[in-house]
């Protein structure tokens, strides 16, 4: 991509923090300016950070 695209995509991404205006992106101009960036937890991260309930017994 070049500069203009690339101040394109700065400027929707600028528009996009007004509320109730919306703003169209492709997915290249949304990867650019990391408009969508993925930060969740992968499977194996969920299983590790699960708590092992300790059984209790009752008399």
């Amino acid at each position: 991509m070049n500069a203009t695209t690339h101040e394109v995509a700065v400027e929707k991404l600028r528009d996009a923090e007004v509320p109730g205006f919306e703003v169209e992106m492709d997915p290249d101009e949304a990867d650019l300016v990391g408009a969508f960036q993925e930060d969740a937890l992968s499977e194996q991260e969920a299983k590790d950070s699960t708590v092992d309930l300790l059984e209790v017994g009752h008399e």
